[in-house]
């Protein structure tokens, strides 16, 4: 990791100070609590200095459009606090000095606005980059008070400095005496444009960052979805198991219904001849209720039993169907190599945000073998696209058997066995499978294809298929 330390902040001033004298501050915005983005004015051109206090990537530049959308930069609807005061203060202001202290890693920005009674006054924007100590604070530099800081520090935090609106701003104890240069800095290459360096580096930086976050927050999320409905279907199955006996019953209520005339009511147990084993058993009753009332007994257990039996399986059947659509989330997101794929697996997750679709992020992969056109599904999204919107009745669809994995089209009429055994391939090697020695993988038609009602995305029923073992 490339440490922003205090040579190269005095560097990254040298070579930004000319634009930043007599700019104007025209915006402000505060994407996060760890990080500002101001736009800046000067001749005519504008550019968005961007500042950031998080202890790992603790850095300031200007930002170019390209490292802007690595950074993933989300602004809120409603700014935070400390955002709506450094706008009353600095917006439309203008930057009338740029300094650093000697040794610091601190970056003052001085500059000239006027308060309600329309009067002057010179406040002071001290952005301090200093690890966990990295701070935004804005404070008047003729009375030295603090206006409002990013993130206030009390007595418990520190005995030495506490930061807090109405405090006396004051620099971070022991001082340093020397530039100090980490072992891997930006500062040990002297030519050319260090802002672009910084920038380009630190965005890369959160882009990994942000993309490892969101891909573990996805996978924790389905993986408590799988273990949920895979406990669920524990208990199903168990319940199940015991219902699966219902049966008994009716044939007990049979057995009393053929001998009611044989015996007496009010018994404790009935002796009874069981045609379907060839012997005689008892049967026993309930002595309050006559033989006819026990028959009947028995029969209502067989429906309860029956009807339970219908609703368990289905439920089940239900599980089996999420457990199996889970599993193929999680495949995608194991395969998802960038925030445009996890984009797109966000539309399964987090219904409830209402993204809207990046109609090329839902392209699939396209490979030409052979002469042929295949794709192939990076997620259920670009799966369904591939089985609703890209196929004919006379492609060919390919999908690992009892395994997550991606959809797989060949567009071709008459395909060579050779082909079929590629494409087959392909479908093993995007699959969940695809470090397995032996692999099933299913082939069909197109047209064998049905999508059920209200089914997952991705979901599908198939018939006519052939199998080969790769």
């Amino acid at each position: 990791m490339i440490s922003f330390d205090s040579l190269t902040l005095k560097m990254w001033i040298e070579q930004n100070e000319d634009f930043l004298l007599g700019s104007r501050i025209q915006k402000i915005q505060q994407p996060t609590r760890r990080d500002f983005l101001l736009s800046i004015r000067k001749n005519g051109e504008t550019k968005k200095l961007y500042l950031n206090i998080n202890p790992q990537y603790y850095h300031v530049c200007f930002m170019n459009k390209e490292s802007e959308a690595k950074r993933l930069i989300e602004i809120p609807q409603k700014p935070p606090m400390f955002c709506m005061l450094l706008r009353k203060y600095l917006e439309n202001a203008v930057i009338s000095k740029v300094s650093q202290p000697p040794y610091e890693r601190i970056l003052e920005l001085y500059i000239e606005a006027y308060n309600e009674l329309s009067e002057k006054i010179y406040l002071c924007l001290a952005i301090e980059l200093m690890g966990k100590h990295s701070n935004v604070v804005l404070y008047n530099y003729d009375t030295n008070i603090i206006l409002g800081c990013a993130h206030n520090v009390g007595a418990e935090k520190s005995r030495e400095r506490e930061m807090a609106g109405t405090l006396p701003y004051v620099y971070p104890p022991n001082p340093p005496k020397t530039w100090y240069v980490s072992q891997n800095t930006f500062s040990e290459d002297t030519s050319g444009d260090i802002n672009s360096k910084i920038d380009n580096y630190y965005a890369d930086c959160i882009y990994e960052e942000k993309f490892r976050s969101v891909k573990e927050n996805y996978r924790q999320i389905i993986n408590r979805r799988l273990k949920k409905d895979k406990n669920s279907l524990e208990k199903m199955e168990y319940k199940l198991e015991k219902e699966k006996d219902c049966d008994k019953y009716r044939i007990k209520g049979d057995l009393i219904m053929a001998n009611l005339y044989n015996n007496k009511d009010f018994s404790k147990f009935i002796r009874v001849f069981d045609y379907q084993n060839n012997k005689e058993i008892n049967l026993e009753l309930d002595e309050t209720k006559t033989l006819k009332d026990n028959a009947n007994n028995f029969y209502k257990l067989y429906n309860k039993g029956k009807t339970s039996l219908t609703k368990l399986s289905e439920l089940a059947s239900n599980l089996r169907f999420d457990i199996d659509y889970y599993e193929h989330i999680l495949y995608s997101i194991e395969i998802a190599s960038d925030m445009e794929a996890l984009s797109q697996i966000g539309f399964e997750i987090e219904p409830e945000k209402k993204q809207k679709p990046d109609k090329k992020a839902i392209e699939p992969m396209m490979f030409e073998i052979d002469g042929c056109k295949v794709f192939v599904g990076r997620n259920n999204r670009q799966n369904d696209y591939i089985v609703s919107k890209l196929s004919k009745d006379e492609d060919y669809w390919f999908h690992t058997k009892d395994c997550a994995g991606s959809h797989v089209l060949l567009k071709c009429e008459n395909p060579s066995d050779d082909l079929i055994l590629k494409c087959a391939k392909l479908a093993k090697e995007y699959s969940k499978g695809s470090k397995s020695s032996k692999v099933g993988v299913i082939y069909t038609k197109r047209k064998n294809l049905k999508k059920p009602p209200k089914a997952n995305l991705g979901y599908v029923t198939y018939k006519g298929e052939k199998e080969i073992i790769v």
